[in-house]
């Protein structure tokens, strides 16, 4: 029997008299529904477009953050790098990065890699397009980690050639692992590992351990700053030495920066809003994300004013100290941001601030010279919280959030099998950074390509790099001051040269 649709199709091509009526009005019902499904897609396409825009926007973030934390000899070392992270990210990804990530092959079953859409050929549908921009700004994310590391000692064609390869290879294999439907620890397959796969719902493994694990590795084969640790003979400083950031306004200005990103990161990882699952999860990250960043924060800088107390007899407060206090809180909840309950939220944030600050007493320890502590915001507190949820996750959200509601964090008495698949992923992702990014970073640094001299970096990068510093602070000419003096002075007496003037023209004298 023909349906009504064939049926009204031949009526337009013949003159047989029919139910007009009834055929205007399922033409019309259908016509709406087209109409409804492109406002749909329309919607979910700036959904995306704009959460990947407020990703995007974490790299004005990070750049402020680097560039206020490193001295100011340099600013424009590391501001430059950090654009480059991403036009080097795009060009990889673009090229490669991609494909390997989300691509399908023909054998089926559980792939390494993926072999298809390099070049993201083929791609003309609004919601693949958008996808690949969304997808692009984590891979910039993730490469930028590694900039405020490896800060004032590193050359500028290593950390090229390291941002190409990170983006176009090494974290797209991670991405493909847990993120696509065909790899091995994916939650998106019919037959997840254990029945559940990983749950990492915006990156705290996938985007921020694989970028920490990288720039973990590049810290310790680049070796730390001139005299951070030792002097200039090679022994061993009793007390390591504090470089100060030259501008605390830039930190804080780039820190608020990330954590509005964020609020592209966690709830743009719905990928859709329409429809009330996807709605919730999205809101539901918002909150998470806002309790875990207040918690950090406040528990890091609150633990180190007590330990310096303790040590010292004085109280103070460490702004260092809440800034990545607060960006450790946010890395902590992006695993679990949709399958946690708000209170559970706050004791990630406060264990996040923990493990931030032990991470970092521990680096200054081990004498790994890490500028902008990167290595435990991003790495320690990634692996955090991919493990946090294997124990705080609820089913009741798991399923919200598209996972399997059977599993759940051990908190809730449903079993261990999702905390030993966090644990895996946890191993897997340290596991391949080590063993690709040691090996590259080597190579590097045995063919002269990955450190400055001693000279270029004690006169500073923004000079021997860059033509020039990033400030002009040049001085007032000491003759042309004294003239501007005598010119007031005959119109209005005698004139006092300014305190500060005069000095400024004196050290230029």
């Amino acid at each position: 029997m023909a349906s009504v649709a064939e049926f009204c199709d031949a009526v337009d091509n013949s003159t047989i008299t029919v139910d007009v009526v009834g055929c205007s009005a399922y033409l019309a019902a259908t016509e709406t529904d087209e109409v409804l499904a492109g406002v749909v897609e329309g919607l979910n396409v700036f959904f995306l477009l704009f959460a990947g825009a407020v990703v995007f926007l974490m790299q004005a973030g990070f750049a402020m953050l680097c560039a206020g934390s490193v001295r100011q000899k340099n600013v424009k070392n590391i501001m430059l790098k950090n654009l480059l992270d991403a036009c080097g990210g795009a060009i990889g990804f673009y090229t490669v990065g991609y494909a390997f990530a989300y691509g399908t092959n023909d054998e089926g079953g559980k792939n390494f890699i993926g072999t298809s859409n390099f070049f993201i050929r083929n791609f003309s549908a609004g919601g693949d397009l958008i996808g690949w921009f969304f997808q692009f700004a984590f891979a910039a994310t993730a490469a930028t980690i590694v900039a405020g590391t490896v800060a004032e000692r590193c050359k500028m064609a290593a950390y090229l050639c390291y941002s190409v390869f990170l983006t176009g290879f090494v974290y797209p294999v991670v991405v493909h692992s847990i993120w696509s439907a065909d790899g091995f620890l994916t939650a998106f397959r019919d037959d997840p590992f254990r029945d559940v796969g990983n749950v990492d719902f915006a990156g705290s493994g996938v985007v921020h351990m694989t970028g920490g694990a990288t720039a973990l590795v590049a810290a310790i084969v680049l070796g730390p700053r001139k005299g951070r640790f030792y002097d200039e003979d090679g022994n061993p400083l009793e007390t390591p030495a504090t470089f100060q950031a030259h501008s605390v306004a830039l930190q804080i200005l780039g820190t608020f920066i990330l954590w509005f990103g964020w609020y592209g990161f966690n709830p743009g990882s719905a990928l859709a809003i329409d429809n009330p699952d996807s709605a919730a999860t999205a809101a539901l990250c918002a909150v998470t994300t806002t309790l875990a960043a207040a918690c950090g924060c406040a528990t890091a800088m609150f633990f180190d004013s007590v330990m310096d107390a303790r040590a010292t007899g004085e109280v103070s407060y460490d702004l260092t100290m809440a800034m990545n206090g607060c960006l450790a809180g946010l890395v902590g909840i992006t695993a679990g941001c949709s399958v946690v309950q708000p209170w559970a939220a706050c004791i990630i944030g406060v264990i996040a601030g923990l493990v931030y600050y032990g991470f970092s007493k521990l680096l200054v320890a081990l004498k790994i010279d890490d500028a902008v502590d990167a290595v435990p915001v991003h790495f320690a507190n990634g692996m955090w919280g991919v493990l946090a949820v294997g124990f705080f996750a609820d089913p009741t959200l798991m399923a919200i959030a598209g996972y399997n509601e059977e599993k759940g964090g051990v908190f809730y008495g449903v079993g261990g099998d999702l905390l030993i698949v966090q644990i895996v992923a946890v191993l897997w992702i340290v596991g391949w950074v080590t063993a690709i990014m040691t090996p590259f970073f080597l190579v590097l640094n045995a063919l002269g390509m990955f450190r400055v001299d001693a000279l270029e970096e004690e006169v500073g990068l923004d000079i021997s790099h860059h033509r020039g510093s990033a400030y002009d602070l040049t001085a007032p000419k000491k003759e042309d001051v004294e003239e501007l003096m005598e010119v007031r002075a005959s119109r209005h007496g005698k004139v006092e040269v300014p305190k500060e003037v005069a000095q400024a023209a004196e050290t230029e004298a």
